[in-house]
Order: structure tokens, then C-alpha cells, then sequence
């Protein structure tokens, strides 16, 4: 059986953070991340990162937890009933970039891993995580690229990955109440504990590391791309679809607000600015139109 060590996983995920917001600052050129320490009441703590008004972009939090306790909230217990009464850890880094100009993406990404324990019985155990990307003026070869390299990423580890991890990821950040995908999609994984521990966790690191080959030429290619206050007010309305996500759908909020997690950093992930208008409609054959063509899960390879 596989050695369950999360002390090296906390070590990996403390360090891909730091690489992370290296690259970001790098790309950005300007801002810098601010670090907030902060310690949990129940057990655990954690490092928030975050960068605003940067040349490129207006807030990004790049953030590292690592949080235990002797008992799980409900939205991990109603689905999973076996964990009820186990003590457990969790571990990982999570990430949210929203960009100034409107023609660079905005971006999400996370892996972690959580075990769960109980005198007498073996762990329970499983990594999580992936990537997407939520355009607001797409373009079909930036698509491409993040696609591309997400297959890459899974390749050495089977044929079936990429499109089980793409298909999941479309199924999960689907906002089911507008009849859209967040946004066009990538990796979404979780409860991986399908291969060994090691063999997982290398899985890890390479969506760690692969979230930064994707992500990054994005911003160098679109950052310096003319905009005006249309797109702008766009980009404002499109970010409210994040919030609704976020504030509906998405567990990792939901858990880590139930498990009495740190708010802001938890909230972190929301747009500076966003703004809702009633009924909007984008008028037919605009740039503002074509972004509905993406928002359909789809095989972009």
C-alpha cells in the first residue's frame, strides 16, 4: 500500500504558490502580491495572497490553506456518509486572476488534497483540482492552446484522462439556471485516488505546473490589446455570471464557509468590479454575440 504523507504535499503546494505568483508578477510587470498569514481557530491556517491594480491584472488571490478538524461539514458527509466521525486534514492551493483588459481571460485553478482518519481503520484519501478559463472576447486559437496543453498534462497518465477530466469540468462549471458553461471548460477532477498515492500526486504536480504553461502566454499575447468602455461594460456584466457560479454552485465555497474557513480568503475568488443589467441582449453579429458560441461544451482539439 501507498505511504499517505500530506507533509509533502504541503511542501509541494507551499512551493508551487510561490511560482505561481512569480510568474504572475513577472507577467504583470508591475503589481505585486501582498501576503496575509492567517491562522484557523479549529486547526490549521493558511497563507492569502493577493495582487491588486496591477498593469494587468486588477485582482488576482493566489491562496495556500492547509485546515483540519475532528468533525466534516454536511457538504462533505451528504455525499461521501462513511467520512462521518473521522478526524481529517485538507491541503491546497486555489487561485482566481481577473484581468484589467478584457480581451485576456480570466482564469481559475486548484489542486489540493484531503484525508480523513479513524483509529483502527485505513485513511481515506483523494487529490483534486484543475483548471478553466472564462473569456469574455475569445479567441478560437487561445482555446486551443489551453486544450492542448491540458491534454498534454494528462497524456502520460492514460488516453481517457483529458476527455474524462474535460467532460467533468464542462458538467461542473455549468450554470445550469442561465443554460451556459462558465466558460470553455478544461480539467475538473475529484476524488482521485484511483492510482497509487505517489502516481497521484505526480498528477498533481503536473496540473500544477501545467496550469502556468497555459495560462501565462495567454496574458503575454492579449494584454496589450486596445480596448474601450463597451468592452469594458461587457466584460463588468459577464463577471456577474462568475458571482452567480461562485455563490451557487461551487463547493469549495460552500465547504469552506461550512467548515468555518477564513471568509475572505474564501471570497477571494469574486471580482473586484461586477454589475448585472436586466435582460441584456447582445445585439446580433458583434463581438459581444460570439461569446455565446463558446459558452456550449465542445470538443475544441
Amino acid at each position: 500500500m501507498s505511504t499517505i504523507d500530506i507533509n509533502v504535499v504541503i511542501t509541494f503546494l507551499k512551493s508551487l504558490q510561490d511560482k505561481i505568483c512569480a510568474e504572475l508578477e513577472a507577467a504583470d510587470g508591475r503589481g505585486k502580491f501582498i501576503e496575509d498569514n492567517w491562522q484557523r481557530a479549529e486547526g490549521g491556517g493558511g497563507r492569502t495572497r493577493v495582487l491588486t491594480d496591477g498593469d494587468v491584472i486588477e485582482q488576482g488571490g493566489v491562496n495556500f490553506s492547509v485546515v483540519s478538524g475532528d468533525k466534516l461539514p454536511p457538504s462533505a458527509t451528504a455525499h461521501r456518509p462513511e467520512l462521518a466521525g473521522r478526524k481529517w486534514q485538507a491541503c491546497g492551493v486555489s487561485l482566481v486572476i481577473h484581468p484589467k483588459n478584457p480581451f485576456v481571460p480570466t482564469s481559475h485553478a486548484n489542486v489540493r488534497f484531503f484525508v480523513a482518519e479513524k483509529e483502527g481503520e485505513e485513511p481515506v484519501w483523494w487529490f483534486g483540482g484543475g483548471f478553466d478559463l472564462t473569456p469574455f472576447y475569445p479567441f478560437k486559437e487561445d482555446v486551443v492552446h489551453w486544450h492542448q496543453t491540458a491534454k498534454d498534462i494528462c497524456q502520460p497518465f492514460g488516453e481517457e484522462v483529458y476527455s474524462e477530466y474535460k467532460k467533468w469540468c464542462d458538467e461542473y462549471f455549468y450554470l445550469k439556471h442561465r443554460n451556459e458553461t462558465r466558460g470553455v471548460g478544461g480539467l475538473f477532477f475529484d476524488d482521485l485516488n484511483k492510482w497509487s498515492f505517489e502516481q497521484c500526486f505526480d498528477y498533481i504536480k503536473a496540473v500544477g505546473a501545467g496550469f502556468i504553461d497555459a495560462y501565462i502566454p495567454l496574458i503575454e499575447k492579449r494584454k496589450a490589446t486596445p480596448y474601450d468602455d463597451t468592452h469594458r461594460q461587457f466584460q463588468l456584466y459577464r463577471r456577474g455570471r462568475y458571482v452567480e457560479f461562485n455563490l451557487v454552485f461551487d463547493r469549495g465555497t460552500l465547504f469552506g464557509l461550512q467548515s468555518g474557513g477564513r471568509t475572505e480568503s474564501i471570497l477571494m475568488s469574486m471580482p473586484p468590479l461586477a454589475r448585472w443589467e436586466y435582460n441584456f441582449q447582445a445585439d446580433d453579429g458583434s463581438a459581444e454575440a460570439k461569446l455565446q458560441n463558446y459558452l456550449v461544451a465542445q470538443n475544441w482539439l
